[in-house]
């Protein structure tokens, strides 16, 4: 019998046919916490009395969701994160320097690979044909100390692209259609595998976006095959040694196969306060809006901001535009190409590289009452601070379109 990308990732980790819904103990290749997550992790592995790291090169502090820190409680957190990586070991991601998920992919994930990390949104990383999960704390905590984590195999769900992408309408569109079919937990405790020729057709920033929301369908995580797309990015972030063909094989079994032509597909937006809550943008647009953010580990990379430019360039936004590049790396190549310097003269507010209004820490929360576009992956009831506010989920070309209107719009109608 044929495996799936998920039975043969597994299986290669620990030289043994894996069958689905056993449980088996897997060795990892990264294991990570953020700032949010790492305080109770570096707890946990203190109670647990091991004085050594398993792998101190391989395990990953990013101080990310409060970058700066505007609170002394959150300061804290991050200089005990320093303290824990000077004694032991660990590589820290300081702040300014971007997500989690972003500079996972721009520097350590890798096919064939396993990674967990005190983060939902882990599964960013299985664009790169890497199993990556998250996971809590407790779990973390001893997957630093032992460099492993127990895992029952999920099934897999196979989801066929045919065709392409029409103009402006985005990897973002794409995957909320996805959650909207599914609801929130219609694929738990699965593994969406994206398969098919529309493959072809969507970048690894696509793939990243695709991958990362995944979870939002309650998840395990999300798996692309390791194609030509995956090698040329491998070897821009200068890791092509990395690389290594990896697909399903042809009569691999899966729970449910479901085909998705990309060219149906329109824009789509997330309503408060519920991901699966999704509709057509141009079924629901005129709502004014008070604020868009386009950033995230969802929609903060370059081409995110490439399309805000053509939308936006030579015009004035008539709503609040909060800009968060996903990484340092980010925000550079921005800067030589003249990104933020359009953005900022159409009335955009450049933030740190990191997660920023997203988790509702600071830099943008909303008032009571006040309507939100965002380019993010949740827009649950007080994720940017504020039970009051309203959060909507959309492409960075739908938000683009509705700062620039103040009212919710559909990217190709400006």
């Amino acid at each position: 019998m044929g495996k799936t990308l998920t039975e043969k990732i597994l299986s290669q980790k620990i030289q043994e046919e894996v069958e689905i819904g056993r449980i088996y103990i897997f060795p990892v290749d990264w294991v990570f916490a953020q700032d949010g997550t790492g305080p109770l992790a570096i707890k946990v592995f203190e109670e647990l009395g091991i004085s050594l790291l398993s792998s101190p090169s391989r395990t990953l502090f990013f101080l990310d969701h409060a970058s700066p820190p505007p609170r002394s409680e959150l300061a804290n957190s991050h200089h005990l994160i320093r303290k824990f990586g000077e004694k032991f070991g660990a590589k820290i991601y300081e702040e300014g320097e971007g997500i989690c998920h972003q500079l996972m992919v721009e520097n350590h994930a890798s096919p064939g690979e396993i990674i967990v990390g005190a983060d939902s949104h882990t599964c960013t990383s299985g664009a790169l044909t890497a199993f990556a999960t998250g996971m809590g704390s407790t779990d973390i905590a001893v997957a630093m100390a032992l460099g492993k984590v127990w895992m029952k195999v999920p099934p897999s769900i196979k989801i066929i692209l045919k065709n392409s992408l029409n103009n402006r309408v985005m990897a973002k569109d794409l995957i909320l259609h996805i959650i909207g079919a599914l609801g929130a937990n219609g694929a738990t405790y699965r593994v969406l595998e994206f398969a098919g020729e529309g493959l072809k057709a969507l970048n690894m920033d696509d793939r990243f976006t695709i991958a990362n929301m995944c979870v939002e369908a309650g998840a395990k995580t999300g798996l692309f095959p390791a194609d030509e797309v995956t090698k040329e990015f491998l070897e821009k972030m200068g890791r092509g040694e990395k690389y290594i063909y990896l697909f399903p094989d042809e009569n691999a079994v899966y729970e449910r196969e479901i085909i998705m032509d990309l060219s149906e597909i329109e824009p789509m937006v997330a309503l408060p306060h519920s991901v699966d809550n999704v509709r057509k943008v141009k079924e629901v647009k005129g709502l004014k809006v008070d604020q868009v953010f386009i950033g995230t580990c969802t929609g903060g990379r370059l081409s995110d901001f490439k399309i805000a430019c053509e939308i936006l360039k030579g015009k004035k936004v008539k709503s609040r535009l909060i800009i968060g590049p996903a990484s340092r790396r980010v925000f550079l190549e921005g800067m030589k190409e003249g990104v933020w310097e359009i953005l900022v003269e159409a009335g955009g507010v450049i933030i740190p590289p990191g997660c920023g209004p997203c988790v509702g820490i600071h830099q943008g929360v909303l008032a009571d009452g006040e309507v939100c576009v965002s380019s993010a992956n949740r827009n649950f009831r007080g994720r940017m601070g504020n039970p009051q506010g309203l959060i909507y989920l959309a492409s960075p070309a739908t938000c683009a379109a509705t700062a620039l209107t103040g009212y919710l719009t559909d990217p190709r109608e400006v």
